[in-house]
């Protein structure tokens, strides 16, 4: 079932560890099916090293497994709240990477420090309260907070990336720790100046505009 959105899918988690931004089983990612409305999500605590296409759990939006022989993802209760909440999302990324996660540690929104934050979020990435892992609370955190950014901190916690697809949910969550690692980087050496908002705007319409072929 779904053979090609879960090849897909599991490509797509082999990009987390490559890029630095999950450690040993943490971390997952989910697709919607456009026509079926299912969604293939990892299984819990399997090793990306030892992930396969066929271990990809496929559940329905009420939280059925529909295929497959291992457990889902613990997060699997929120991605699913926000797939019921956001149709325009088909894609959901879920990670802990460090200097994104050390200013979810502290509730801190990232500011637009960087054109860079502007181009791909267009505007501050947003942090959200803290939620208990394993039903939709998290879900909740994410839809009440996220607004039109494709990223949201969890206070205490880590980092929610959503997206029209899978792959531009894990372009968001590469792309939210290099800029919080450059947003570190330059806390360290002062207080960085805020883009305006007018800027902001005018750096984001021509991201998605121009930028690209």
């Amino acid at each position: 079932m779904l053979e090609a959105l879960r090849d897909e899918v599991w490509q797509l988690h082999l990009e987390l560890p490559k890029n630095g931004l999950v450690s040993w089983t943490s971390g997952n990612v989910s697709a919607r099916d456009a026509e079926t409305g299912l969604v293939v999500i990892k299984p819990s605590g399997v090793p990306y090293d030892e992930l396969q296409p066929e271990h990809l759990v496929v559940v329905s939006l009420d939280g059925a497994v529909v295929e497959g022989d291992l457990k889902p993802s613990s997060d699997t209760a929120s991605h699913l709240y926000i797939y019921r909440q956001r149709m325009d999302i088909n894609g959901v990324v879920h990670t802990h990477s460090a200097y994104a996660t050390a200013f979810a540690a502290l509730g801190r929104a990232i500011p637009v420090y960087l054109t860079a934050i502007a181009d791909e979020f267009g505007g501050p990435i947003p942090c959200a309260g803290f939620a208990l892992i394993g039903g939709e609370e998290i879900g909740r955190q994410v839809v009440e907070h996220i607004g039109d950014s494709p990223a949201v901190l969890l206070k205490n916690h880590g980092v929610f990336t959503v997206g029209p697809s899978a792959r531009a949910a894990v372009k968001a969550a590469v792309m939210v720790e290099d800029v919080a690692r450059t947003v570190h980087l330059a806390l360290q050496l002062g207080q960085p100046e805020e883009i305006s908002p007018e800027d902001v705007a005018r750096l984001r319409r021509r991201y998605e505009n121009e930028y690209g072929q």
